[in-house]
């Protein structure tokens, strides 16, 4: 009885701290000690991973030294999936709670998305024609991360033809609530139906159809600096969005007392 009095005690507590980082001097506090931890750890594990990837583990029997496009395919694909579901959020957040700094987090994290994404697609497509035979399948693996690709530039060219703030962050925020049914359901809807050419997942609890020690090590470094890399673009990409909707903010008095 007494701990759960205590969790219930300490959750508001929690979820109000959570919500003073809508403010944003002290997003921008919280931003001091995030931007370098983030880069540091990027850094270290992405050089790390990278380079006991590609020229320390052993080429795979069949497909050889093309194997090891996996240590940047995985990461940005990782990446790209859950900076999209982070846009959801985010999205959502605006809607019920109106937090201009969850929006403009999720503004600034397209790019990032987008970007991941076209990496994914790339590298998949080069391994692919190693492995297939062929740049590119309708694989419902490729096809989703086509879709994927679609909503995240959807949403870019929205913010960037709506003129008003409040409406282009109504617009965008539908938008990417709605792409979250298709992009991420179809993403995750191979796991339960037919995977196509695509092999099944790269990690998994299961030890037969998890990859091998050489190969995993290096990969989840990859892993966590790619993903501290998302982390510090989206920290440095939000605080300039927020300088941008000030500045913005201060032109508009300036012409309205004008």
């Amino acid at each position: 009885m007494q701990s759960n009095y205590i969790t219930h005690k300490m959750s508001p507590k929690l979820i109000d701290t959570f919500w003073e980082f809508s403010n944003p001097t002290k997003f921008k506090r919280l931003a001091k000690y995030v931007i370098p931890l983030s880069a540091g750890i990027a850094l270290t594990c992405i050089f790390v991973g990278l380079i006991w990837g590609l020229f320390y583990t052993e080429p795979d029997y069949k497909q050889m030294e093309t194997v090891k496009i996996i240590f940047l395919h995985v990461p940005a694909a990782f990446v790209a999936i859950n900076t999209y579901l982070f846009m959801t959020i985010a999205s959502l957040v605006w809607l019920i709670r109106r937090h201009y700094i969850s929006l403009l987090a999720a503004k600034a994290a397209a790019p990032i998305g987008f970007m991941m994404t076209i990496i994914t697609i790339i590298t998949g497509s080069l391994w692919g024609s190693s492995t297939w035979g062929t740049f590119w399948v309708w694989d419902p693996r490729l096809t989703s991360f086509a879709i994927l690709l679609c909503f995240y530039l959807g949403y870019i060219v929205l913010w960037s033809a709506l003129n008003k703030l409040e409406t282009a962050s109504n617009v965008t925020s539908l938008f990417c609530i709605l792409g979250s049914i298709f992009a991420l359901l179809s993403r995750y809807i191979v796991f339960f139906i037919d995977q196509g050419l695509h092999q099944g997942p790269t990690l998994s609890l299961d030890e037969e159809k998890n990859i091998d020690n050489s190969y995993y090590f290096p990969l989840i470094l990859s892993l966590v600096g790619f993903s501290a890399l998302s982390i510090y673009l989206l920290f440095i990409r939000t605080i300039t969005e927020i300088n941008i909707h000030r500045i913005s903010l201060v032109e508009k008095r300036g012409e309205s007392s004008a």
